[in-house]
């Protein structure tokens, strides 16, 4: 985690984004690239009349001047950080912004539940999760000190999830946490008895060559089951694989995966497969 990007608004859930990524930095020695995305038309960029030139420079120049005041705080002092300003709102740009850096993690903040704005609804942070290439970790509110102990990890152990769970564990060793491996067992035609589930389960660790215990823990749906069993072990962290612009994985499929990062009040952390 040497190199973060922070999508920024100038809100306070984005504010609450920057604090915890400098909370990592510091721990980590990390640098962070605080992105902003101008809502500009293509018009508006491309147009060689004077008007319309001026106003585009205008706004990205009041963006510049808006950065100066967002980053000049204290818990910034001691860490290299990079402002960077972007014309349009292209989510995918976000990856070519992470290669050409070298990022390995976005930090993004969110409102979560309010109603029709729930942050999986056309939010900025379902466009970010859905094209990042990097995992992106989503926060309600600043945690001082961010430190994860617990890090709990949900998935229905399908061969597509090894990238996914690959990544999560290579974060857990990074952060020096107890990596809690999850299958929700609810009933209906998803239904696996203990056997079942666990022939699956025994499967994906061979192909992962991993040597890791699974729990199967028994819920209506998926979403409740993580929720519950993420607070019932203390989690710091609760880890999800997507499919990025394809949607969710077949095992989040729905709102589980919304619901989940919109109801947790634990940090969610996706890892596109």
């Amino acid at each position: 985690m040497k190199k973060i990007i922070v999508p920024v608004d100038f809100s306070e859930q984005s504010e609450n984004a920057l604090k915890t990524a400098a909370s990592i930095a510091t721990k980590y020695g990390s640098e962070i690239f605080v992105l902003h995305m101008l809502e500009l038309s293509e018009a508006l960029v491309s147009s060689n009349e004077q008007a319309h030139y001026e106003q585009a420079v205008f706004l990205i120049k009041l963006a510049e001047k808006r950065f100066e005041t967002f980053l000049d705080k204290p818990y910034l002092k001691g860490i290299k950080t990079t402002p960077i300003v972007k014309h349009h709102k292209v989510y995918s740009e976000v990856n070519a912004i992470a290669e050409k850096h070298g990022a390995d993690l976005i930090v993004m903040g969110s409102q979560g539940t309010d109603g029709i704005k729930e942050i999986f609804v056309g939010s900025n942070a379902e466009k970010m999760v859905r094209n990042s290439n990097i995992p992106v970790l989503v926060i309600k509110d600043y945690i001082e000190g961010f430190e994860v102990k617990r890090f709990v990890f949900a998935c229905d152990f399908e061969e597509e999830n090894l990238e996914a769970f690959h990544r999560a564990k290579k974060l857990a060793d990074k952060l020096a946490a107890e990596l809690i491996l999850v299958n929700i067992n609810t009933p209906g035609d998803n239904f696996l008895s203990t056997k079942d589930a666990f022939k699956k389960i025994n499967k994906f660790l061979h192909l992962a060559k991993a040597s890791l215990e699974v729990e199967i823990y028994n819920d209506y749906t998926v979403e409740r089951g993580i929720l519950s069993f993420s607070e019932g072990r203390n989690a710091d962290l609760i880890g999800l694989p997507t499919h990025g612009r394809k949607g969710l994985s077949h095992f989040l499929m729905g709102s589980i995966g919304e619901d989940v990062t919109n109801h947790s009040k634990i940090p969610v952390i996706t890892f596109k497969i």
